[in-house]
């Protein structure tokens, strides 16, 4: 089988950390943002983890 080539929209959006695990953003963050409010923007700021049911699709992507 040939190698998995990476998927560069998803190598800009996830991040997999040592442990395993897949980092996100939140989207929605560079829309809008004068009209909301500094609490919500600030929501924005931090990284999640993926869904574990999106896991195995997105590891697939970034060639993993």
């Amino acid at each position: 089988m040939p190698k998995l080539k990476t998927h560069k929209g998803a190598a800009a959006r996830f991040r997999i950390t040592r442990t395993g695990k897949v980092l996100r953003m939140k989207g929605q963050a560079g829309h809008m943002r004068r009209k909301k409010p500094s609490r919500v923007k600030r929501q924005y700021s931090g990284t999640l983890t993926a869904s574990p049911a999106d896991v195995p699709r997105i590891k697939r992507l970034l060639g993993k």
